[in-house]
């Protein structure tokens, strides 16, 4: 790394400005290596000096990991992105100044759902993983037409991956470009995407070590399944949505005759009903538990069983159980161990043949239907048979989707890869809850969410996906003399081989030639949840297993930033996968993300169409602006998009660099660590002592707002109060000038340090024109530091009282509509006496800035200080 302490100064400029510094200090840091974490320096326990005590895990203290969320290409970046990017830079920032190593990746979440979409929208094409691999096969311009989208050209598997991996790369191009404006100080040579190649060789490394273990294992079982998608998901990529919908009173016949009415949602089941329950203790029913009723239409006999889940006061209180048509009812069917009639299909229309003990006649009708054309045929049916009671009751009601889903889910029953996460496993699960106290969250309550998911879970993680652009579930099956596969007992390779792709790899000791053939083996054709890859960030980018000195050095890692709706995902699943297999948490803390919302307060989401882009802004603006918006919202709370907060952060910018010129050319360069001695000078400092303080204390409790705040309340009274009343005696000679230059040389240089992690472009800049080296690598102030400046004792009192009183002859003027620079012949202060007293420790200052000629003192005259000015 290029040594920044000896980059040269630049001297102040003749007309500073803001414009084109992005440009020239990112391609600087980059040069430079700035921000490039050190992996020589980094310590292990036992392996030279720390700078501190070792640390849990082997690790030394000197170093600060941050496990950095890898954004999803599949579009651009919003402003919730620079929200939040931008609360985890300053923290890297600040915590660089304090002397750590920092470890900050950057990554790209490329594989998965998302990206699928994004290439069939794009080229208007879709995956059939029966077509074989075209190397010739080139792609129609984008973007294609809206008819070429409904109609898509299908391609084999290989070739939608190429695509797929081609508009990724586009997309990180762009991304990487709009961080690099925005100012993060991420080390680039650390990037990864997860779908590269270490990234699938470390996600199929640890599968296999979950499945030797028993801790992933397969099961043919219920599934929640994306119609439109055509994959499973998972219980944590669940959302309800409200949607429209009709209860229909079906009449069901009991033993002789009897009538038993059942409110459902969802006729076109009736087919697929299994039994009929009711709660244990609804005497309505406690008399046909144990018997059998017979489902209208199709006339199939159903037994009536009691179950606590069943609600007396919904409906008429019975249900019907289908296979499937909710959780609950998987739930039923589990716990009652009941019968399987399965009729919707992976594509979501019903099945052409009935299920066993369903009549081929009534089912007809509805062999290869949608849902909803299925259903109007059942309620047809059932009014014809006169079995609707009544008409349809139109409600609206919560719908299961998945998150990134416009069809409402199906149950069906498929053969999938599970882990283990305590949905099934009470110890697991007490475990897991564990690691949650042990974790350190900020905002503190977002650590109830956490474990609200996990002690509200009802199944293990389901990780496999019918997609095709993932990481291949890396195991192979053999198949028997009829061709049937053992999925019993997978094949697997060995970890050196990965990654691995089973539908183009044959196992160990099998070749190509006995693909699909009996007696030979079939790979397995899923891929693995994106979530089950993204578990694994801090062992992708650390290196686990291929680079166990690097390992070592940042793992368990320090932060791992968020946002606060995927708790239940990324940050559950890494703790999962953290506590499998190393067994501690994978970081310390954990900083939550608050919301972006528009003017109206209403949550920025592309569905809802009232996002923000950032480029148009960062340009407009200028990056510092946009990120002293951004660094006004506290961890785990929202803020809403204000251009006017974006327009107050350039005029601090702004500010900063012509404040920082008059200082300068005050000779405020050639002060720095000499002592401050006039009482002024020496109450400046004592207050920005204290505001340092303030601010590392905030820094230390990841609340940069608070640390912002502090430091830009103090820099506005420097530069309104102080500077306007210093400025004449800085302009002189003799030990007051030299005292008002030294107290603005360390003033200078630690709001410029201050501001730093929030505004790091303007600091650098105006860093570069005294000092040497770069502000991001200068040591973060210290109370010692600024104490080390002061001779005597400081009162910050004295500060705010020259300030009052100037403050007052500058509003007289005002009210008289004269300049500042107007003469004022005779001014009087009064006030109680002490006041007076500290005022005259100030007054010639206080003179020389309201440019007054005579300051006469009148101790005891009012309750408070008033300078009344005569002109």
């Amino acid at each position: 790394m290029t040594d920044t302490a000896r980059t040269a100064r630049a001297g102040v400029p003749e007309r500073p400005t803001l414009d084109g510094i992005e440009e020239r200090w990112a391609r600087r840091w980059q040069e430079e290596g700035t921000y490039a974490f050190d992996r020589e320096k980094a310590t292990v326990a036992g392996r030279g000096s720390t700078v501190g005590t070792p640390r849990r895990h082997g690790r030394g203290d000197d170093v600060y990991a941050i496990d950095t969320p890898p954004p999803t290409v599949s579009g651009e970046l919003h402003m919730g992105h620079v929200f939040s990017y931008t609360h985890t830079d300053t923290v890297a920032r600040f915590q660089r100044m304090r002397g750590r190593n920092v470890f900050y990746p950057m990554g790209w979440d490329d594989n998965g759902l998302p990206t699928e979409r994004r290439v069939q929208n794009v080229y208007g094409v879709s995956c059939d993983p029966s077509l074989p691999y075209d190397p010739a096969w080139q792609p129609p311009d984008a973007p294609v037409t809206e008819a070429r989208r409904r109609e898509p050209t299908p391609i084999s598997r290989r070739n939608f991956v190429e695509l797929c991996e081609r508009l990724t790369a586009d997309d990180e191009q762009v991304f990487e470009a709009l961080w690099r404006r925005l100012g993060l100080s991420v080390d680039w040579s650390l990037t990864y995407t997860t779908i590269g190649r270490a990234a699938r060789a470390t996600s199929q490394r640890m599968f296999l070590r979950n499945l030797a273990r028993g801790e992933a294992y397969q099961a043919q079982a219920p599934t929640l399944w994306d119609v439109g998608f055509g994959t499973a998901v998972a219980q944590a990529e669940l959302e309800d949505r409200e949607r429209p919908g009709a209860y229909h009173r079906l009449r069901f016949t009991g033993p002789d005759g009897r009538e038993v009415l059942i409110d459902t949602t969802r006729p076109e089941l009736l087919p697929a009903c299994v039994a009929v329950v009711c709660h244990p203790d609804d005497e309505r029913y406690a008399d046909l538990v144990g018997a059998t009723v017979r489902t209208p239409v199709f006339g199939v006999e159903v037994p009536v069983r009691a179950h606590p889940l069943a609600d007396p006061g919904k409906g008429t209180g019975v249900a019907m159980v289908c296979t499937f048509g909710d959780l609950t009812d998987v739930t039923w069917w589990r716990d009652l161990d009941l019968a399987t009639r399965v009729v919707i299909g992976r594509d979501g229309r019903l099945l052409a043949e009935p299920p066993d003990g369903v009549p081929v006649g009534p089912y007809a009708t509805l062999s290869g239907q949608s849902v909803n054309a299925a259903r109007r045929a059942v309620v047809e049916s059932l009014r014809d048979a006169g079995d609707l009671v009544g008409e349809p009751r139109e409600i609206t009601h919560p719908v299961k989707f998945y998150e990134r889903g416009d069809r409402p889910l199906e149950i069906v029953s498929t053969r999938q890869w599970y882990l283990r996460n305590g949905g099934r496993d009470t110890g697991l699960r007490t475990e897991l809850l564990a690691r949650g106290d042990e974790l350190r969250w900020v905002p503190e309550h977002m650590g109830h969410r956490y474990a609200h998911w996990v002690g509200g879970l009802t199944g293990d993680w389901l990780v496999s996906r019918q997609r095709f652009f993932g990481v291949p579930v890396p195991v192979w099956y053999r198949l028997d003399a009829f061709g049937e596969p053992d999925h019993a007992n997978p094949l697997t390779p060995d970890e050196a081989s990965l990654p691995v792709d089973p539908s183009g790899e044959p196992p160990p000791g099998y070749d190509e030639s006995q693909r699909g053939v009996p007696g030979g083996f079939v790979g397995d054709p899923d891929v693995l949840d994106t979530w089950a890859t993204s578990s694994l960030t801090p062992q992708i980018v650390g290196g686990w297993e291929t680079d166990p000195e690097l390992f070592d050095r940042i793992f368990p890692m320090d932060l791992r930033p968020q946002g606060q709706e995927i708790i239940r995902t990324w940050l559950f699943g890494t703790v999962v996968r953290a506590h499998l297999e190393h067994g501690v948490l994978p970081w310390r803390d954990a900083v939550l993300s608050g919301w972006i919302l528009d003017p109206d307060r209403k949550k920025m989401s592309k569905s809802k169409g009232n996002v923000v882009t950032p480029m148009a802004l960062l340009e407009q603006h200028g990056s510092d602006a946009v990120r002293y918006w951004a660094a006004n919202g506290r961890p785990g709370m929202d803020l809403a998009f204000d251009p006017a907060q974006i327009r107050v952060g350039r005029r601090l910018a702004t500010k900063l660099l012509n404040a920082s010129k008059f200082a300068l050319g005050l000779g405020a360069a050639d002060a720095l660590r000499t002592p401050a001695t006039t009482p002024l000078d020496t109450a400046l400092l004592a207050e920005l002592s204290t505001v340092v303080a303030t601010a590392t204390a905030a820094f230390d409790g990841y609340d940069h707002t608070a640390a912002l705040q502090a430091t830009e309340a103090f820099f506005w009274r420097f530069c309104d109060d102080y500077i306007e009343l210093v400025k004449e005696r800085a302009y002189g000679t003799g030990p007051g000038a030299d005292s008002a230059r030294a107290a603005l040389a360390t003033a200078l240089s630690v709001q410029l340090r201050l501001f730093a992690p929030v505004l790091p472009y303007v600091t650098e800049e105006v860093w570069s024109w005294w000092r040497y080296g770069s502000v991001h690598r200068a040591p973060w102030p210290t109370t010692y530091e600024v104490g080390r400046a002061i001779t005597g004792t400081g009162d910050p009192a004295l500060l705010r009282l020259a300030g009052d009183a100037l403050g007052q002859v500058r509003r007289a003027k005002s009210e008289r509509r004269l300049s500042m620079r107007a003469e004022v012949p005779l001014a009087e202060a009064l006030g109680p006496a002490g006041l007076l007293d500290q005022l005259t420790l100030v007054a010639d200052d206080v003179r020389a800035a309201g440019r007054i000629t005579t300051l006469d003192l009148l101790p005891d005259r009012a309750p408070e200080l008033v300078i009344a000015s005569a002109f």
